[in-house]
């Protein structure tokens, strides 16, 4: 398919990072439309109306609309010529599945709110001790299960990139620029696939500007 691409999200997201991602694995141009939720951007009506719930990323490609990483992700994987982020194996495509739904049900809220304690406390309420160490002890045990689904191969589902690695990059990302990196990452088998997600150049490509 050759419709335009646009993508509607704050470039510090991590969902909309994972987008970008697929994208820049798939080496399709698209552009990136600002929507700050920082300041409200996403409850004004122009968006309500491409994301009912507000939230972020909401693709367009041509005159189709979708939203929810997701779905988003695996459209992508499907429509656009390139290498699949899916597996073709029925064990390593459950393995993308479990490694998906384990960040989303337990490891973002624990690997973010870790990284938020630390560089935007205001996001979760303010810093709190309590809040910090619950979060450190999760992000641990999500990124020791992650590490154990992984195995012995050098992506989460297998011998070759996933989804999977694309959703857990971006948030382990936020938590490398904290004191409690070091930590949160000791879980064995970790540092070998985090090195690996580091040499990509899709990562590179989409490292958000923080300043």
């Amino acid at each position: 398919m050759s419709d335009k691409i646009t993508v509607y999200g704050f470039e510090a997201s991590t969902y909309v990072r994972t987008v970008r991602m697929v994208l820049a694995e798939k080496g399709a141009s698209y552009d990136l439309v600002p929507v700050d939720i920082m300041v409200g951007e996403n409850t004004k009506p122009e968006h309500l109306a491409r994301h009912p719930f507000g939230k972020i990323p909401v693709l367009e490609h041509g005159a189709r609309r979708l939203y929810e990483t997701s779905a988003i992700s695996r459209y992508l994987n499907d429509a656009l010529a390139g290498t699949s982020l899916i597996p073709d194996g029925l064990m390593d495509r459950a393995r993308m599945d479990m490694g998906l739904a384990i960040h989303d049900s337990y490891g973002y809220g624990a690997l973010i709110g870790l990284a938020a304690q630390h560089l935007f406390p205001e996001f979760v309420g303010g810093a709190s001790e309590e809040m910090r160490l619950d979060c450190l002890e999760k992000s641990r045990l999500v990124l020791t299960e992650i590490m154990k689904l992984r195995g012995d191969s050098p992506w989460i589902a297998g011998a070759t990139l996933s989804l999977a690695d694309l959703f857990l990059a971006p948030v382990c990302f936020y938590v490398s620029l904290t004191p409690d990196a070091d930590t949160a990452f000791d879980a064995p088998g970790f540092a070998d696939w985090w090195a690996r997600v580091q040499g990509l150049a899709s990562f590179k490509a989409t490292e958000p500007d923080l300043d």
